[in-house]
């Protein structure tokens, strides 16, 4: 028991220092990282907490509860660089548990680090960890409400076990919308406890009905985090901007977003791409898993059926919405290697299943080679033309380049001490040198250019000390790494309505203050000769625009 509960441990360590490689050096970088750290991080400093803000106006998009999280961790360490990526890391963590636990309990040790391995190596795993989006956390969420569930359906543990999923449930779907999912799970348990095929608790835990009555209540208590004191600070604040605020979350951004969705608009197979992309190398067992999952149904095992109608309902649920995005079916990834868990030993005896995977390892390593030794020998157009169009310096291109051949070299090198015999060994080296690398070299080689850090060191340098700084067209990252504190004027608003704004601003004090802009938004009846590219940002060229340049010349016929 000591020397499992050790290599456990062993293994959490292990995957916390290689997916938290590089946590502080390194900015929010979009698409989603600046706004919720920049929220996170006007939380801790404003003092509001209820409702988030994206500069002056109210973020509507998503609830705040994992900007909570960011802003606990900001408040706690003081660092944002750190702060805004521990929740996915400790998701990612967490996830890995849930998964070696659930399969344990069903399968036993063994096939419970088969599951957490399994989903380690898959890519879509290392990159949701890595990043400081919501989904590794909602997954984290959901894998744990399955896990909460599966110990009362497939075990016959308390039916407290079950409310704590739908507890879990409720509390994911106010993280986002898609929180919850492990519902559904509950339909084909059902069906299987009616026809007397899952283990049920002792008859004194009580009926049926009872435990699944509760499941609802249950559910209701875990949104009631957010939704009970948006609710209060409703009745008591009769702004409209409020009650348009929460409308637009519990209606547009849930229900009209997934059957109306407005972007993101893909065909109905978009998923099996997604699924022979990033859930490699498991997608790639595929073929051996699908007929033994089938033996397992019609041998009536209740887990295997119950978990893999669940994933199939995920992937059926999200395929049916116009707008996908390939992070949607994250959820359905920890679930089913849980549910392939008791297959992988036996999958790794056979020849054909090890030298698949050690060809997918060979492929990675020398992958990331070649692209490497093309970039630092090839024809110097090539990288050239990446370090204009992104505006990244030459040292940094560089810099990629020579971290992508050495990950490559080391790959290769791990590969080839482990050979098909020791295949798993190899993937999980070559696993941990791809997200050591992305971390400790990738990333933070990239960060001037893509963070916006860049744009704002030459905009702090340009602007005198007592200047005043809006922005216009703008990106969340610029807010973020400004300076100084900066007007705005709306976001959703478009660039000739900001500029309206700004112009009236900047009149107001047309010698100190100053407007940061996308330049193509920047109007023809500026004074061109004053306006000062300030670099690229993410493909995007800005400018500095002083008040001198706009209010003797502007007006409002122009700006229209």
């Amino acid at each position: 028991m000591l020397r499992r509960e050790r290599r456990l441990l062993l293994w959490l360590l292990a995957a916390f220092l290689v997916l938290g490689a590089g946590i502080g050096l390194r900015e929010p970088t979009p698409p989603d990282e600046p706004r919720f750290a920049m929220m996170a991080q006007d939380m801790v400093d404003t003092g509001n907490w209820l409702v988030p803000h994206r500069g002056s106006e109210i973020y509507a998009e998503k609830p705040p509860v994992f900007m909570w999280m960011q802003a606990s961790a900001y408040a706690a360490v003081g660092d944002l660089r750190i702060a805004f990526l521990l929740p996915s890391l400790l998701a990612g963590v967490l996830t890995l548990w849930l998964v070696y636990d659930l399969a344990r309990r069903l399968w036993g040790p063994q096939a419970g680090m088969a599951a957490s391995v399994a989903l380690a190596l898959c890519l879509q795993f290392g990159l949701q960890a890595k990043r400081a989006q919501i989904d590794m956390v909602v997954v984290a969420m959901i894998m744990g409400a399955v896990w909460a569930m599966g110990r009362h359906l497939f075990l016959g543990h308390s039916p407290r076990w079950m409310w704590f999923g739908a507890f879990l449930a409720g509390l994911g779907t106010v993280t986002k919308g898609v929180g919850f999912l492990p519902l559904l799970m509950l339909l084909p348990a059902f069906i299987l406890e009616r026809r007397g095929a899952l283990p049920l608790p002792d008859a004194s835990r009580g009926p049926w009905r009872v435990r699944w009555s509760l499941v609802l209540p249950a559910f209701l208590a875990g949104t009631a985090v957010w939704l009970a004191p948006i609710a209060l600070e409703v009745l008591r604040n009769p702004n409209p901007e409020l009650k348009a605020y929460v409308a637009e979350l519990l209606f547009k951004q849930t229900g009209e977003r997934y059957v109306n969705a407005w972007h993101h608009i893909k065909p109905w197979w978009y998923y099996s791409e997604v699924v022979a992309s990033l859930w490699m190398p498991g997608a790639l067992l595929l073929p051996w898993l699908v007929p033994a999952w089938w033996r397992r149904i019609r041998e009536g095992d209740p887990a295997t059926i119950t978990l893999l109608a669940w994933v199939v309902m995920v992937l059926l649920f999200f395929s049916a919405s116009p707008g996908k995005r390939g992070v949607y079916i994250f959820p359905a990834l920890p679930v089913l290697c849980v549910a392939a868990a008791p297959l992988l030993a036996s999958l790794l005896e056979r020849a054909g299943v090890r030298r698949t995977l050690f060809g997918y390892g060979l492929f990675l390593a020398s992958l990331m080679g070649v692209v490497g030794l093309a970039g630092l020998v090839g024809p110097e157009a090539w990288s050239a033309k990446l370090a204009e169009s992104r505006g990244i310096a030459d040292g940094d291109v560089q810099t990629v380049f020579a971290g992508f051949l050495v990950a490559g070299v080391l790959g290769l090198a791990a590969m080839g001490m482990t050979r098909t015999r020791r295949v798993v060994p190899g993937l999980l080296a070559v696993t941990a040198i791809v997200w050591t690398t992305y971390g400790l070299i990738l990333r933070p080689a990239l960060d001037p250019s893509s963070s916006g850090r860049t744009v704002m060191a030459a905009v702090a340098e340009r602007l005198p000390a007592d200047a005043e700084l809006a922005l216009v067209a703008w990106t969340e990252q610029m807010r973020l790494q400004a300076d100084r504190p900066v007007t705005d004027f709306g976001f959703k608003a478009s660039g000739k309505a900001q500029w309206r704004s700004g112009a009236i601003w900047l009149a107001e004090a047309p010698a100190t203050r100053w407007v940061l802009a996308r330049a193509d938004t920047v109007p023809e009846c500026v004074d061109a000769a004053q306006v000062i590219a300030v670099g690229l940002s993410n493909r995007r060229a800005w400018a500095l625009v002083p008040g001198m340049a706009v209010a003797p010349r502007c007006n409002a016929n122009d700006l229209d």
